[in-house]
């Protein structure tokens, strides 16, 4: 061969190249028998001191997913996540529902069982398992939940299929994108120089910009002459410009400021925050804007101002991956919500109306008086400790408080205790308490796990029902906080079963026969001592029902983390 001959390499080695270019630099993974060139190639790396992606092995393809997830969600930067062909993608399919609602990147690739038989391929057919795990339609597996889905055809597109992939789930409204790839595929050996590079500045993802100057003019018009204003939002504070530009907007114009699911948008320690649901303001609002918002209320449960002026400032706002979708709105503005919101700043400090300071201050004052109660409502429940073996969720937060940082990160699983924990643990910096926007449960785990990855510096805490922990396949979790030095703090309110389900039947059939009879199907066996799972692993356990001695088991558990060992603190709560 002559020497000046490009080198010829497998295919597994330019897909290691490639998700290196496009910026993947983790791979969350649960290996199978279709990864036998990938594990080859990793093996033949290290042992030429070649850089390829950090591998992560997750005992169950659920963590791989949400931690890829959990990652991308503290840094943007979405990550790989490599599962083994259909069953490992059923396994991912969940985390993929959650995170495609959560507006999540993640590239989930699988393999394919090989397609030869005989050996008339390198990487053909040899075990059992290759000849059953070939459905019809691997990708129908996950389709309704990304963005993007393609099995490899040729090695030769290898980095030319990843740049898509990754451009594709990094194009707003961001989401999850899938890739198969076959064996025989990842075997195959082609020369460098047929290796085509696809760079981000020719081939990268779009970037969302601002809104029409005369689309800006009509939002700034309508605000101009609102006496209610309100703004309703759940993604924006994944970006820290559209949090801030909200704050900015709302002192500026006096807009009350809610927050639907999702991360905490602004500051709840804010002057304009106001809480969860924006409830009765819909029947006085003038003007209103949902900003980055999926689900902004309740239909069934609210009346409306009919005269409202609704604006939508979305990058979906036709909600394509939901077949209903009719929410109102007069004005719907497809753009960067960020760069519209500093727009409407912009234009609202070149007009500089007179009356409107003095307007917007009087609703600022209307607003802290209505915060001032809620925070005393707030106080007054947690001052109520409960009883021994039913402790207050109230007080358990408001405990739980007084032990972390504002930087610190609360990974938000508690479901029907949602509302508690959000009201006694104050968040003054947008992105520090997350929750997925999807409903399946059992994420919260390895989110944290992937924000502890990606924010080493700061305590990631999992706050999680006992109903949820189930679903987290807690024991796949803490093997990975083990192996790879990741604690975290995990608190499981133990309430003996599915509160969710019993208030859904509730709403339904408030007088019904399983209100009657206290049969609703949601309990869960009792005497289990969820801690000991954890202790497994080498995590500290506690268990604490009285309330005298929740702070003392608190403080124990935050001891424990901060010298880098998880913990896990089973509470046990009112009943559900």
């Amino acid at each position: 061969m002559n020497a000046s001959a490009p080198e010829n390499r497998s295919t597994s080695s330019h897909f290691l190249d490639g998700l290196l270019e496009v910026g993947i630099d983790y791979l969350f993974c649960n290996m199978g028998t279709d990864h036998a060139p990938i594990i080859e190639e990793l093996a033949e790396r290290r042992k030429q001191g070649r850089r390829s992606p950090t591998v992560f092995l997750c005992p169950h393809e659920s963590t791989a997913a949400h931690m890829a997830g959990g990652y991308a969600a503290v840094t943007g930067r979405g990550q790989g996540v490599l599962v083994h062909v259909d069953v490992g993608t059923a396994n991912a399919s969940m985390a993929m529902h959650n995170l495609l609602r959560s507006r999540i990147p993640v590239l989930l690739m699988a393999g394919k069982a090989p397609f030869t038989t005989s050996g008339e391929l390198v990487g053909s057919r040899d075990t059992y398992v290759h000849f059953i795990q070939e459905p019809f339609d691997q990708g129908a597996l996950v389709r309704p939940y990304v963005k993007w889905e393609w099995t490899l055809p040729s090695g030769v597109v290898v980095k030319e299929t990843l740049r898509r992939a990754h451009s594709v789930m990094h194009s707003e409204p961001k989401g999850p994108v899938y890739l198969m790839l076959p064996r025989e595929t990842l075997t195959e050996n082609w020369p460098d120089d047929r290796m085509r590079a696809y760079p981000a500045e020719q081939f990268g993802p779009l970037q969302a910009g601002g809104a029409d100057p005369e689309v800006i003019g009509r939002i700034v018009d309508a605000l101009l002459g609102a006496e209610h204003p309100i703004l309703v939002t759940a993604y924006a504070g994944r970006s820290p410009r559209a949090s801030a530009a909200i704050e900015a907007l709302a002192l500026r114009a006096g807009i009350r400021v809610f927050e639907s699911n999702m991360v905490n948008n602004m500051s709840h320690e804010g002057p304009c925050f106001c809480g969860g649901q924006p409830g009765p303001h819909l029947a006085r609002a003038d003007v209103a804007l949902m900003v980055d918002v999926d689900v902004p209320w309740f239909p069934r449960d609210v009346r409306f101002n009919e005269q409202t002026f609704w604006v939508q400032i979305d990058v979906d706002v036709l909600k394509q991956d939901s077949p209903m979708w009719t929410f109102p709105a007069n004005l719907r503005v497809q753009a960067d919500s960020a760069r519209v919101l500093e727009q409407v700043l912009e234009e609202i400090d070149r007009r500089g109306p007179a009356d409107l300071e003095a307007a917007a201050r009087a609703r600022c004052v209307r607003i802290a008086e209505e915060r001032r109660r809620v925070r005393d409502d707030a106080a007054r429940k947690a001052a109520d400790p409960g009883v021994p073996g039913r402790i207050n969720p109230h007080f358990l937060f408001a405990e739980l408080a007084r032990h972390i940082d504002d930087h610190d990160i609360i990974m938000n699983e508690a479901v029907r205790n949602a509302p508690a924990l959000a009201a006694q643990i104050p968040r003054p910096i947008p992105g520090t308490m997350v929750r997925v926007g999807g409903g399946g449960l059992g994420a919260s785990g390895g989110m944290a796990l992937g924000a502890k990855l990606a924010r080493p510096d700061r305590m990631v805490i999992q706050v999680v029902g006992d109903g949820s922990f189930y679903f987290n396949n807690p024991s796949s979790v803490f093997a990975v906080s083990r192996r790879y030095q990741l604690p975290l703090l995990t608190i499981v309110l133990d309430n003996g079963g599915w509160s969710a389900v019993k208030q859904s039947t509730l709403r339904v059939y408030p007088d019904g026969e399983a209100q009657a009879q206290d049969a609703f199907e949601a309990s869960l066996p009792e005497g289990v001592e969820y801690a000991r799972i954890g202790e497994a692993f080498g995590a500290y356990g506690a268990k604490v029902s009285d309330p005298e001695r929740l702070a003392g088991a608190i403080g124990d558990c935050v001891a424990a983390v901060k010298s880098g060992r998880s913990a896990v603190l089973h509470v046990q709560i009112t009943a559900f």
